[in-house]
């Protein structure tokens, strides 16, 4: 049974499709293979920018003086 299942493999292996690469895909991963600092710059940049403690006064503060919007904002009050 396992000749059967190598054979059956070996045949399979022949019509499998070839998996799609996008130009973007490519692009990438060969600017990453030339500039490996990039993904450490990545992260810097990230712990700089997003990476802080979240202020939970200053977020319900912000909620509560939302002014609301009527669901279609175009549409003329009735």
């Amino acid at each position: 049974m396992a000749t059967q299942e190598s054979r059956l493999d070996k045949f399979l292996g022949e019509f499998k499709q070839q998996t799609f690469e996008s130009e973007f895909t490519k692009f990438m991963r060969e600017y990453k293979q030339q500039k490996p600092q990039t993904e450490a710059e990545q992260r810097k940049s990230r712990s700089i920018w997003w990476d802080h403690k979240q202020d939970l006064e200053t977020q319900r503060r912000a909620k509560e003086s939302g002014v609301k919007q009527q669901a279609y904002v175009y549409q003329n009050k009735v």
